[in-house]
């Protein structure tokens, strides 16, 4: 079964802005659900904690990719994407 990706306005916006094809965050989000798997992928994966808990960071070049996901529906929301200076930004 394939993961289903939803983008924040946020995330799309930042896409569209930069004139990045969806594949730019989709393809770092998958390897970093194969790494969560347990498989042995070359990916710099993060765990976020405080306002950010429960989702996930990954780096693509000079971007951060913030997601969650369901594993139970096979979903992933990407919720930011953007550079590192801003993608930290308490959340609201």
């Amino acid at each position: 079964m394939e993961w289903t990706f939803e983008f924040s306005r946020k995330a799309s916006k930042f896409l569209e802005q930069h004139h990045l094809p969806d594949t730019f965050a989709s393809e770092a989000v998958l390897l970093a659900l194969q790494k969560l798997s347990g498989e042995a992928v070359a990916v710099d994966l993060e765990i976020l904690h405080g306002s950010w808990k429960g989702s996930y960071r990954v780096r693509r070049q000079k971007v951060r990719v913030i997601f969650s996901f369901n594993a139970t529906v096979r979903l992933v929301l990407i919720e930011i994407i953007d550079f590192r200076d801003s993608a930290y930004r308490r959340r609201r």
